[in-house]
């Protein structure tokens, strides 16, 4: 019989059914997508020396490599609602591959920083697996859930600094120069993004009933309900993003740098050990939504927003011994203590994003992740600045953290909030 109802339970090695199935090319879907938003990250040094960039356009070229996103999920938020998950993320994998397979063809600073500005669109593919797990998974395991797709999606940041600089060696090791070699190496994450892209299209659906036009569901008749705008709960939740996530993709940039220029290590080492940030993701974000739930079970919302704060303020704390770690060694453990509760932080935001506003997941999940976006493009501007070293950047952004999670303890996420512990075979939201 055909199991069409949200998932109470997260099958982890499981392919059967639509939902597990949905839940496993999602997050796929979002990490090829941070492969190519990412993939040039690690190579940086590099593209550095070949196009001449200063610290201040390398900042620039930052900024630009997320603040399209904000737009961009935004928008997708929105899409998901009216056209599905599938759809929306099948199209912009395609569209999105489009710069990734032509940023070879940069020879300047400007045309590089547009490209990255189209590549940076990408990213709003988080905001589908949030939206496509919320749609899979009842409301006791949707914290969970959606940990867990986001840090696997995620992890394509660290697995993208760790491979890249191997390709790349691999593409000089057949006799071709470094400005070559970088530019071929983003073909990689193209191809990938091409081939989940057919994947999406062919084994997902966008509820557990099947597809809009198959259940008769026409979102775009649907007007957005704006009124959300003036809860304060949303905007709790951007700047809590801002501060995790933000963090995150922000440290993605500019990790290989800040360990060849500081501690003068090889862009193969410096890409390595960034990685090794972005392999946190393979529990630590997973481990927040988990603690979410558990939490949320016993103590509601209002337990929730507690443990978002306390993992927020462990983060901020860690990002200031982290600035501050006079050796290699002192500077790789406290970036594994602050990477821990950051990505802890990212799953406990989006422990209780689905639960804001339940008609309008698609838009709240676009505005939070926004947030995290802006906290990037915001956060680019310390690293940009040539009055400020890599070292007081970490150390101001240690303490924004620190202030936010007071901020986000002093919010009431109970308000007008449905029963988290509603049964399992609720209806699926949107599903006629």
């Amino acid at each position: 019989m055909l199991n069409n109802k949200p998932l109470d339970k997260l099958r982890i090695f499981s392919l059967k059914g639509i939902q597990m199935r949905t839940f496993h090319i999602t997050w796929l879907m979002f990490f090829v997508c941070f492969f190519g938003w990412f993939g040039l990250a690690p190579l940086m040094p590099t593209i550095r020396a070949d196009l001449g960039l200063s610290k201040s356009q390398i900042g620039n070229i930052i900024i630009a490599s997320v603040s399209s996103t904000i737009i961009a999920r935004l928008i997708i938020g929105r899409l998901c609602d009216t056209w599905g998950p599938r759809k929306t993320a099948v199209r912009l994998l395609i569209f999105g591959s489009i710069p990734v397979f032509l940023v070879g063809l940069a020879h300047d600073y400007t045309t590089f920083l547009i490209f990255r500005l189209a590549i940076g669109t990408i990213g709003a593919s988080f905001v589908i697996t949030q939206f496509h797990t919320s749609m899979m998974f009842a409301p006791n395991i949707k914290g969970t859930a959606n940990a867990v797709t986001g840090g696997w999606g995620n992890l394509g940041g660290g697995i993208t600094n760790m491979v890249m600089p191997l390709i790349f060696a691999a593409i000089v090791g057949m006799g071709y120069s470094a400005g070559i070699s970088w530019r071929l190496a983003m073909i990689v994450p193209g191809l990938m993004m091409i081939g989940v892209a057919i994947l999406y299209h062919k084994y997902t659906k966008d509820t557990p009933n099947g597809n809009y036009d198959e259940i008769g569901y026409n979102g775009a008749k649907r007007k957005t309900d704006w009124k959300i705008l003036k809860d304060w709960r949303i905007w709790a939740l951007m700047m809590a993003y801002a501060m995790c996530f933000g963090m995150e993709i922000t440290f993605d940039n500019v990790a290989s740098l800040h360990f060849v220029d500081t501690y003068h290590l090889s862009q193969s080492s410096a890409g390595l050990w960034a990685g090794v940030f972005g392999l946190m993701n393979l529990f630590a974000r997973a481990l927040g939504g988990f603690v979410s739930d558990r939490v949320g079970a016993k103590q509601g919302m209002r337990g929730k927003g507690i443990l978002l704060a306390l993992v927020l303020v462990a983060e901020g704390f860690g990002l200031l011994l982290f600035a501050g770690a006079p050796s290699l060694g002192l500077a790789i453990a406290a970036m594994l203590g602050f990477a821990l509760f950051l990505k802890m932080a990212n799953g406990a935001t989006y422990g209780i994003v689905p639960f804001i506003n339940q008609e309008n997941v698609g838009l709240v999940s676009g505005i939070v992740g926004a947030g995290g976006n802006l906290g990037g493009m915001l956060f680019g501007f310390l690293f940009k600045s040539e009055n400020i070293s890599y070292e007081q950047a970490f150390t101001y952004i240690g303490y924004a953290v620190i202030a936010t999670g007071f901020i986000v303890l002093l919010t009431r996420f109970s308000k007008q909030t449905a029963n988290i512990s509603v049964p399992a075979h609720a209806k699926p939201v949107l599903a006629d």
